[in-house]
This record gives C-alpha cells, structure tokens and sequence, in this order.
C-alpha cells in the first residue's frame, strides 16, 4: 500500500529497533506522561461535576426553584397557581411562607429560616418527603405549631422528635426600638437530612402556623412557590408568570439566594479545568525535547535523505507526523482510561474503603458518603482536543531544526 515518505519514516521512527531503542523509550516516556495528565483531567473534571450535580440536586429540591410573591399578604393563592400553571415550564404551583428568625434552646441560639408549607403538597415542589430521618411531615398540624428541623440543627441543639424549642422573630413595633422580638414554642415533629448546608439553616411549619406567627389570617400565604423544567429558565418563567398578574406581585427565584455558591463552583471547576490543563501541557511539551533528541540521533539519516533528494519540507513532515504520533496515541490512551477510570471511580473508591477499613467520605464529616462522578462528553472532547492540539504545535519548532540541518555538516560529523 502506498504511504508518503514522510509518514511512512514519520511513523517507523516511533517503534523500537535494535539500535535506536533509548529513542523509541524517551518516545514511550512522552506518550505515558500525555495519557497521564489526559487521564487526570478527565477523572477530576468528573468528579467535579458529580460534587456540582449532587449540590444541585439537594439544594434546589429543597429551595424553591422561583416564586410569586405578593406585595401583600395573598388570600387565595389558588387563582395564582392556576395562572403559573398555564406556563408550560412551570410543574407545580404550592402556597409557600417565608420567615427568619433564631432559635433558643437551653441558652444556645442559632439564625433560622423558617418555611410556611402545606405538608399535602409539599413533595410536588421539595425533596424534603424523601429526606425524612425521624418523624413525618404529616405530623404538622395546623394550630399545633409543629417544626422539622434539619439534621445539622437537631444535633447542635441534641434534640429529638418531641422536644420544644422558642422560636424568636423580629416583629415592627410603636416602641422607641421599632423591633420587638416575638417569641413562639415550636413542638419537634420530624427531622430531616438531605446532606447539605441546608440542614443546619432551614426549618419547616405549617402555613397556617406561619400566618399566625405573622398575625395572618389562617389561609393567607406570603407567596407562590413553583416547580420549573429548566433550572437555569426561573428568572425568565417567573417574570412571565408575575408579569401576566399584575402589579400587585413580582417574582423571585434561586440565583437571588443560591446564584452566588454555584458562580463559586462553576469558577473552580474553570480554574481547577486550567490547571490541570497545565500538566497536559507540560507532557505534551515533553515531546520537544523528544524530538530535538531524535533529530539529533538521526542526523546522519536526514543527511542521507536530502542528498537522494529530500526536500526541507519533508523532512519536517517527517518528525512532525513522529511527533503528532506520539500525542495521538497517548491522548487517545489517556482519553480511554480517563472514560472508564471516571465511570467506576466511585466502586473504586467503595473498593478501597472496604479494603482499608477506612471510610474516606464519613457522612458525619461530609455531606456525602461516596464520591459522585459525571461523565460529560463535552469535557472529554475539549481536554481531547486540547491534547492533540499541544501535540502538534510542540512538533513545529524540533521539525523546523531537522528541515534546516546541512547534509555536508551532518555527514562530516556523524
């Protein structure tokens, strides 16, 4: 079969013979470190957006995804849910109260945000039914003043299902302050744990109860929490929703109150995605110092090859096909052992727990128990590319020396 000369040497120069074999290592040298440092990038950009996929399920299924708030206290929000409803990106529609406030137990005191739910509907909107430690969220009663508490707060305060606490909550007043506390004995009824910082901040009640708290009327709701398709499509939906009803309320959503921890993340998986960046291309440089030294053994033969009538150009070719070898294979190597070693990290490391008798990620420490993983195709496309592209521009200048090597000068001193 007909091959051109310069991939046809190109390519011979990349195998070991007998007396060119500590070339052909330095070769195998470049190739692993590439295949490394593609392998690593994929691992960690993975496992990155495993860690982000994680936080956004547990955080945005328990914070509301957006939400219609009225100027005034809405007295049936029905009429609302039924018009956010005709939204096609819009799920579900539930009444939703919000308050801050502390909590007081046996001197101790922590900031809490309280949350007026209507506990029949609240797993069309929340994760918080499927998190569920002790107790039930059936057992908030409206008049009772029940509270489910996070589990981060549960163990700061050591309480169980039915302990009281004082809710304490700023409330305006005539006097010289303007603010006088309010303070209201909340019954523990459950206990959930959905495994983020969540646990230690959120409480939930009944909606009457917060309209009581508020000096509501029992049916009266601050607002209207929705269930959106697209995440990232909230503030538009929301708008839209409000939009259509008026004046009398306007819209709110997650990257109000959450937009700030995922900018954060997605910034360190760029910088981290830099980074790693780095190493692939310090391997892939790896392949100058390859070539010159390759250039350098084989000066006899390009000698050779331009005095039987080898243009400067094909001597370039030649070690730049060498040289975009080398990185092929060893991106393709890295590529393929990054895609498996990312689908399994997670038994990799369950195998290792099980193995040392140590757990890596103690749910008591973390909040999460194993290493989550995601393997996106884009990620592996760009660090692919990425490798093969320092693969190549690292040929240029070792193949741009070879094409300017003088046959007589070689020869005289080979």
């Amino acid at each position: 079969m007909f091959r051109p000369l310069s991939i046809f040497i190109g390519t011979r120069y990349t195998r070991a013979k007998r007396r060119n074999r500590f070339v052909s290592f330095i070769s195998m040298t470049s190739m692993i470190g590439l295949a490394l440092g593609v392998l690593a990038m994929i691992v960690v950009l993975s496992v990155m957006n495993g860690f982000q996929r994680e936080m956004s399920n547990r955080i945005l299924g328990m914070v509301p995804h957006a939400t219609i708030v009225g100027v005034k206290p809405i007295d049936d929000w029905r009429p609302v849910a039924d018009a956010a409803m005709k939204n096609p990106e819009v799920t579900a529609a539930v009444p939703f109260t919000e308050l801050d406030g502390m909590l007081s137990f046996k001197g101790s005191m922590q900031p809490i945000q309280i949350s007026g739910i209507d506990p029949a509907q609240e797993g069309k909107v929340s994760i918080v039914t499927q998190h569920i430690a002790q107790g039930s969220l059936e057992d908030l009663k409206p008049g009772e003043f029940g509270v489910v508490l996070g589990d981060l707060t549960a163990r700061r305060f050591r309480l169980t299902v039915g302990d009281k606490i004082t809710l304490i909550v700023p409330e305006a007043s005539t006097a010289p302050g303007g603010i006088t506390p309010r303070l209201q004995r909340l019954n523990v009824v459950g206990i959930f744990k959905v495994g983020a910082e969540l646990d230690g901040t959120m409480g939930l009640i009944h909606m009457a109860d917060a309209a009581a708290i508020q000096h509501w009327e029992p049916n009266q709701v601050q607002s209207v929490r929705l269930a959106v398709k697209d995440l990232y499509a909230a503030p538009q939906v929301s708008q839209q929703v409000a939009g259509g009803l008026g004046a009398a309320y306007k819209a709110d959503d997650w990257t109000h109150t959450q937009g700030s921890l995922f900018s954060a993340m997605k910034m360190e998986k760029t910088m981290i995605g830099l980074l790693l960046l780095m190493i692939v291309a310090v391997a892939a440089f790896n392949i100058i110092a390859t070539l010159i030294m390759v250039v350098n053994d084989k000066g006899a033969d390009i000698a050779i090859l331009r005095t039987i009538g080898a243009t400067p150009r094909q001597i370039m070719a030649i070690f730049m096909v060498q040289g975009t070898v080398i990185g092929i294979v060893g991106t393709l190597i890295g590529g393929v052992l990054g895609v498996i070693a990312a689908l399994n990290v997670s038994e990799l490391v369950g195998w290792m727990e099980r193995v040392s008798g140590q757990h890596i990620f103690s749910s008591d420490v973390y909040f999460v128990s194993n290493l989550p993983s995601e393997l996106q195709g884009g990620d592996v496309a760009l660090i692919c590319g990425a490798g093969f592209v320092l693969s190549f521009l690292a040929t240029l200048y070792p193949a741009y020396r070879a094409a300017k090597i003088q046959p007589a000068h070689a020869l005289r001193y080979s």
